[in-house]
C-alpha cells in the first residue's frame, strides 16, 4: 500500500498553525488554540483517509521562535573549506548540545521537516513583513522539502497580502496559497491540496483523491443540512394542540405550544452543529447574534418577524384549518354534533376519518392551536442563516456563529412551499403531535420535496 504524503505545518509563533490544521481535519479538539505565544510545545499529527487508505498525515510544529539567532549559529557551524549543503548543516546541528538546549523547539520544527515530504509555511497575513520572516525561510529551505507558503487570516480587512507575495516572489516561493482558518473559503481545500500537488508530482494521485471525497462529504453534509430544516418545518407546521375555548385554559396550551417549538428548533441547531463538526456551543437557536444586533431570543416576538421583513400576522392561535376552510374538506356540508358522530361509526365521509375528530371537537366548544405561517417563516430564515454560516466557518473560530440579515425574499414574502400546506392537514405528520406516523410514505414525499426546495 502507497505510504501517505507526510506534511509538516511549520512557521512563527501564533500564526495560526494549529487554526489550519482544525479547519483542515474539521476538528475543533485537535490541539490547542489560543492567542497566547508559543502555545504549540511539541508535534501532534493528524492522518486523513478516504475508504479506510490512510492518504496524507498532518503534522503541527512548535512555533519558530528565534530565527535570526539560529541563522547566525548554523553559519559558524561550517569549518574552514566546508561546503555543507542545507539537509547536511541541518543534520550536524541536530546532533549538537545547542538543539537540546538554546533552540530547542526549531529543532524539534526542523526534525519535521526533515522526516516530511514537504512543508506548509503558515504565515499570518496581517503581519508586516519583518526580517525574522525572512530568515525562518531561509533555515526551512536548508531542508530540501518544498515549502508552500500559506497566507492565513486573509479574511481580515487590515491584511498585507501584497507585501507578503513581493516579498515571498523575492525569495523563490511563487506559489502560495490564500486560506483562512477562520473564515475558509468555499474551495479552499481544494486550491491547497492542488497547490502542493504542483511541487508533488508523485503525490498528485492521492490529493486529487482527497479533493474528490471532500466534494462529496460537502454534498452530503448540505442534503442532509436541507433535509433536517425540512424535518423541522414539517414538524411546525403539522403540530397541533386542542384546547377547550377557555381563555385560561387557551394561554396556557399556547405558551406550552411555544415552548415545544422552542425546543423543536434547538434540536435542529443542535443536530446541524453535529453534522459540520462544531460544538454546541457555537450556536443556540435562542441566541444567534446577527452582525448587527441579535434575533432577540423569542421565535413569537413580533419585533423578531419586523426585524427580518416577515409580515407580523394575526398571532398564532386559530381554528384548525379556520371555519369555511374545514367545512370544504367535507365537501361543503355543515353538520351537528349528532350527525358526525354517525358519520365517524358509519364511515360515511370519505374525509372524517381524518377531520371528523377534530371537527367534533370543534363543534362542541374547542379550539385548535397551530403555527403560524410567519413563524415558520421565520424557522426557515434562521435555519438557512445558520447553515449558510455553517458553510463557510473554519473550524478555528473560537467566537459564536454570527449570520447576516437573510436576503431571500421568497421566504419572506412569497408563497410557502405546498409541502407545509399539506401538512396543515396531516397532525400525524409531525413528532410534536400524539400518535405520530412519521414513517408514512407521503409524508417522507414531501420532506423530500421540502428539502429539495430549501
Amino acid at each position: 500500500m502507497t505510504k501517505p504524503l507526510k506534511l509538516a505545518v511549520v512557521g512563527h509563533t501564533n500564526v495560526g498553525k494549529t487554526s489550519l490544521l482544525r479547519t483542515l481535519t474539521r476538528d475543533v479538539g485537535f490541539g490547542e488554540v489560543s492567542h497566547r505565544p508559543s502555545t504549540t510545545r511539541h508535534v501532534e499529527g493528524a492522518r486523513l483517509s478516504v475508504d479506510g487508505q490512510a492518504l496524507l498525515e498532518l503534522y503541527d510544529t512548535p512555533g519558530l521562535e528565534d530565527a535570526i539567532a539560529l541563522l547566525d549559529y548554523l553559519e559558524r557551524l561550517e569549518r574552514p573549506g566546508e561546503r555543507l549543503d542545507g539537509p547536511a548543516r541541518l543534520e550536524r546541528f541536530l546532533q549538537g548540545s545547542e538543539a537540546r538546549q538554546r533552540f530547542e523547539q526549531e529543532a524539534k520544527v526542523l526534525r519535521q521537516m526533515l522526516a516530511s515530504d514537504a512543508g506548509l509555511y503558515v504565515i499570518d497575513a496581517r503581519e508586516p513583513v519583518l526580517a525574522k520572516y525572512r530568515d525562518e525561510l531561509e533555515v526551512l529551505a536548508g531542508c530540501g522539502k518544498p515549502l508552500l507558503p500559506v497566507l492565513n487570516f486573509v479574511a481580515s480587512d487590515d491584511h498585507r497580502e501584497g507585501d507578503w507575495r513581493e516579498a515571498l516572489a523575492r525569495l523563490g516561493l511563487h506559489a502560495l496559497v490564500r486560506f483562512d482558518s477562520v473564515a475558509p473559503p468555499e474551495d479552499g481545500e481544494r486550491r491547497l491540496y492542488e497547490s502542493l500537488a504542483l511541487l508533488l508530482e508523485n503525490a498528485r494521485p492521492a490529493l486529487q483523491r482527497l479533493i474528490d471525497d471532500q466534494q462529496a462529504q460537502r454534498v452530503a453534509r448540505l442534503q442532509s443540512a436541507r433535509r433536517l430544516i425540512a424535518e423541522l418545518l414539517l414538524d411546525c407546521a403539522a403540530c397541533r394542540r386542542s384546547v377547550v375555548a377557555d381563555p385560561d385554559q387557551e394561554l396556557a396550551a399556547i405558551t406550552e405550544l411555544r415552548q415545544a417549538i422552542r425546543q423543536r428548533e434547538q434540536r435542529c441547531v443542535e443536530a446541524l452543529l453535529k453534522l459540520y463538526a462544531f460544538r454546541q456551543q457555537d450556536a443556540a437557536a435562542n441566541d444567534l447574534p446577527l452582525l448587527d444586533g441579535r434575533w432577540g431570543d423569542d421565535l413569537f416576538n413580533p419585533e423578531t418577524l419586523k426585524q427580518l421583513g416577515v409580515r407580523v400576522g394575526g398571532g398564532i392561535a386559530a381554528g384548525a384549518a379556520a371555519g369555511a376552510g374545514v367545512d370544504l374538506l367535507v365537501g361543503g356540508v355543515t353538520l351537528g354534533v349528532a350527525a358526525l358522530a354517525g358519520a365517524l361509526a358509519g364511515g360515511a365521509l370519505q374525509t372524517a376519518r381524518s377531520y371528523g375528530s377534530r371537527l367534533l371537537g370543534k363543534l362542541k366548544g374547542q379550539r385548535e392551536l397551530t403555527v403560524d405561517d410567519n413563524v415558520l417563516r421565520l424557522l426557515a430564515l434562521r435555519q438557512r442563516q445558520l447553515l449558510a454560516a455553517l458553510n463557510v466557518r473554519g473550524h478555528a473560530a473560537m467566537d459564536s456563529i454570527k449570520v447576516a440579515t437573510p436576503q431571500d425574499k421568497s421566504w419572506r414574502e412569497g408563497k410557502l412551499p405546498e409541502a407545509l400546506n399539506k401538512a396543515r392537514a396531516h397532525p400525524q405528520w409531525s413528532s410534536l403531535n400524539p400518535q405520530a406516523r412519521l414513517s408514512q410514505a407521503e409524508r417522507q414525499e414531501q420532506l423530500e420535496a421540502l428539502a429539495l426546495e430549501l
